[in-house]
């Protein structure tokens, strides 16, 4: 049942700032070089927030605070897979799962969009595992045994522009084509822009990739399952016009459980698109009219005409008035009862204000999307010190998110403190340009190990993926 105007207006009343975000996050607040007001401690003494100043890496690839270390796990063009071909390139997406005996299993998706001819390293194509053999992207699987050993192999391949993605509740993972390529377009011979399910476990059951097509198909970018109620929600990375935040609810009678996914007929279920609204009532056109911390939108679902999009977009297929939508939709972590997504930035394609980043958190038992994180405009990307362009994120076992840094200029891990602070994690060091003009890539795919211990992250290009280990610790409540 949708939430109607009214109900939404008096609980905004009731509640007079808005209504309070349940979970652990809380109000994340940051803004370009002032990231959050100073705040110290009832003795006077000011705390800072994280595990202090990052040090510089004499290998020049990452530099983390003291007392921590990065060991690299596959790196493109340098480790090979079990089969023999080096570790494709463009790391994006990844989740960690718990295998046996102490084993980690990360699955790492590749973002290679088009024909395998542009790309030096892709996807190998491995008997069985292929969906479209024109393309170069897929997902490999990376094993670190209990000793320090890595090993790595294919876990589908055939598949484009494999963005992020999400894990889902019954240990499996879901990667998304970020393109709307059909057969016969940039190489392609199978339509692309779907999600695939991939099984970290378990090889036989990779076999024969399927699309879930009731998911739609258009420029994915994250998804997260609902494990009360099913439902799926999924991102969009698109522009002209902004991309849309969409929910899949299951059919009647549906369980979710390995494998079953891809049972599913192409028109099974609902998919939907957001249509936002403020506690007057007033619609809300894009994400980007939000400009302060805390603001509250109640959310109804407005079914798509045609999820597969063939002619026309799915994201094109609303009229002005119809739904909410929002610039480069980004990362999604699901905990706290809902979900956080991201977006990365808003210029002048967005109706609102400008900002570098917002992350929402969309409660499905309130049926409203509140601002979590808000990043002003970068005035100096090339400095070292304020965050940009927020893209995979996900909640630390020790206390508020982690995020990757896909900005303008210098690349960062960062934190963010559920009292509104944040701070660094690490820095990218590795530069792709020239002294005079140096380039650094975004960071991808973090996520933390099973037992919170170690967390992983990427570096896009050329494709490196990193296990950062050190001094973590949780943050006391009292603490600024």
């Amino acid at each position: 049942m949708p939430l109607s105007r009214r109900e939404f207006t008096a609980r905004s009343a009731v509640a007079g700032a808005g209504i309070a975000l349940t979970g652990a996050v809380g109000a994340l607040a940051t803004a370009p070089g002032a990231l959050a007001a100073e705040q110290t401690e009832s003795g006077g003494r000011h705390c800072e927030p994280g595990y202090g100043p990052l040090v510089p890496d004499p290998a020049g690839l990452l530099a983390l605070p003291a007392g921590f270390t990065y060991r690299v796990l596959t790196h493109s063009g340098v480790t090979r897979l079990e089969s023999g071909e080096f570790t494709p390139s463009n790391h994006d997406g990844t989740a960690a799962f718990q295998g046996h005996r102490d084993v980690t299993l990360l699955v790492n998706n590749h973002e290679l969009k088009g024909p395998r001819s542009l790309w030096e390293h892709p996807v190998p194509l491995t008997e069985g595992l292929v969906y479209d053999p024109a393309a170069a992207g897929g997902c490999t699987v990376v094993e670190v045994r209990r000793g320090g050993q890595v090993a790595e192999w294919v876990g589908i391949a055939g598949t484009s522009t494999n963005c992020a993605g999400g894990s889902t509740p019954w240990g499996t993972w879901l990667t998304c084509e970020e393109t709307e390529d059909l057969a016969g377009k940039n190489g392609m011979t199978k339509d692309h822009g779907y999600v695939f399910e991939v099984d970290p476990a378990d090889a036989r059951a990779n076999r024969s990739p399927q699309p879930v097509k009731a998911f739609g198909r258009y420029a994915h970018e994250a998804v997260v399952i609902d494990p009360r109620s099913g439902h799926a929600y999924l991102t969009e990375d698109a522009s002209g016009p902004n991309g849309l935040l969409y929910r899949w609810v299951p059919p009647t009678g549906f369980r979710h459980g390995r494998g079953r996914l891809r049972t599913l007929a192409a028109d099974a279920g609902v998919l939907q698109a957001p249509k936002c609204f403020d506690s007057a009532g007033r619609f809300v056109d894009d994400l980007s009219r939000a400009t302060r911390i805390g603001t509250v939108y109640g959310v109804d679902w407005v079914d798509v005409p045609d999820r597969d999009g063939r002619t026309t977009s799915v994201r094109k297929q609303f009229g002005e008035g119809e739904i909410t939508r929002a610039r480069k939709l980004e990362g999604m972590w699901w905990a706290d009862g809902g979900t956080y997504f991201v977006s990365s930035y808003a210029r002048e394609e967005s109706p609102g204000a400008p900002h570098d980043g917002q992350v929402w958190f969309y409660d499905p038992k309130r049926r409203t999307v509140r601002l979590t994180v808000l990043l002003g405009v970068n005035a100096d990307p090339a400095a070292d010190g304020a965050f940009d362009g927020p893209d995979n994120i996900t909640v630390s076992p020790y206390g508020g998110l982690v995020i990757a840094e896909d900005g303008e200029g210098v690349q960062h891990l960062f934190g963010a403190t559920e009292t509104g602070q944040t701070y660094p994690l690490a820095r990218n060091e590795l530069n792709l340009g020239t002294p005079e003009e140096p380039e650094y890539s975004e960071f991808t795919g973090v996520c933390f190990s099973p037992d919170g211990r170690t967390l992983f992250a990427n570096i896009q290009t050329p494709g490196i993926m990193l296990a950062i280990t050190g001094p973590w610790r949780r943050r006391a409540r009292h603490e600024h």
